[in-house]
């Protein structure tokens, strides 16, 4: 299975159960076939932004039972983008926000109907610009 059907299934697992250890993750992950180590849940965790709140792993920005809106999920993809997924319609807006951060590592952003492009200006600054848009966002009306 490829790393983003993973990328997905870790969020899913996050979103319905309380999930506290890595070791835990795996075991799920591994019971949905896929075929990952705890180095590799410990990387899609970094890349989807996931922290642990209150001893729990949790997606910045997800309200109980529902996501604040706007954004959705922040990603890394290759070396210089970053992907942001967007309720439908609301791309545009969220990429004004973004743009009117001025976040340093930031070259630039394209934005869609539910997804933007984010040009980063090295791989080095993707982690830091995932972490600094789920600041942007975390508990603001999109």
């Amino acid at each position: 299975m490829h790393k983003s059907e993973r990328q997905v299934s870790i969020l899913n697992i996050i979103n319905s159960a309380r999930i506290s250890r890595q070791e835990e993750l795996v075991r799920l992950l591994r019971r949905n076939g896929f075929d990952v180590t705890q180095a590799s849940v410990s990387r899609d965790l970094d890349a989807l932004g996931i922290v642990k709140v209150d001893g729990k792993y949790t997606q910045p920005g997800r309200r109980i039972g529902t996501f604040e809106p706007g954004l959705i999920s922040v990603s890394a993809s290759g070396n210089n983008l970053v992907v942001a997924k967007c309720h439908s319609g609301l791309a545009s807006a969220t990429a004004v926000r973004i743009d009117a951060a001025k976040i340093e590592e930031i070259v630039g952003t394209i934005a869609g109907d539910d997804t933007i492009f984010i040009a980063v200006k090295d791989e080095h600054g993707q982690r830091t610009v995932i972490k600094k848009i789920w600041e942007l966002f975390e508990g603001a009306d999109v």
